[in-house]
């Protein structure tokens, strides 16, 4: 395990693509996003899943988020509807999730229906997606169950231990987690209330 001082709004370009390098070798990376700090994995990667599954002690059938780079990235793993795009284009990047039907191309560990994904409002975050050419995994960098970090000295030294590489972007603002939602007979269908409120989401549907 590596930890690199990365600078949350302006990271280094080295910095990123070594990180993606790990993402793509099937590794494992601790990352800060626009909410929390989060590990991120390879999602077509089933290795790299139950890796991840192992250092945060994780029930094998909970399922993974992701994060990817942007809309073009998404599309490649599910099939949005205009209803889904207009989310999209409206709430992300940023602090919203939404639950699509998925792509053959995504394994069923993650889900066996669902593409559940974000675009967060975070440099980091997306340039490690779009450097490793692919979704990652956006849970949050704890042991499961334990509380939500924000600082990497809040992080279990059990879950460093089992990581590749570290990025520490510092202690970051507190925020509330995303929304996560669906789409649903033209409706939208609230799985978690977060920052992103139901009314908000409607209104454009």
């Amino acid at each position: 395990m590596q930890i690199v001082t990365v600078d949350k709004n302006n990271p280094d370009k080295e910095v990123l693509e070594r990180a993606a390098k790990v993402i793509r070798d099937g590794g494992l990376v601790i990352y800060p996003t626009d909410t929390a700090y989060a590990v991120g994995a390879d999602l077509t990667n089933i290795n790299a899943l139950h890796k991840l599954d192992s250092a945060k002690i994780r029930p094998d059938e909970k399922n993974y988020t992701a994060i990817v780079a942007d809309i073009g990235m998404a599309e490649r793993f599910c099939h949005l509807t205009s209803s889904e795009i207009k989310i999209v284009n409206k709430f992300m990047p940023g602090p919203l999730t939404l639950a699509v039907i998925k792509k053959d191309n995504v394994p069923d560990k993650i889900h066996e229906t669902y593409f559940t994904f974000r675009i967060p409002d975070c440099v980091i975050a997306k340039e490690i997606s779009r450097e490793s050419d692919t979704a990652i995994t956006a849970t949050s960098a704890n042991i499961s169950g334990e509380s939500t970090p924000y600082s990497i000295s809040e992080i279990s030294p059990a879950l460093k231990e089992k990581v590749d590489l570290i990025l520490d972007a510092g202690t970051l603002k507190r925020k509330k987690t995303s929304t996560i939602c669906k789409v649903s007979g033209g409706k939208v269908v609230i799985l978690r209330e977060g920052a992103v409120s139901e009314k908000d989401i409607d209104a454009i549907l």
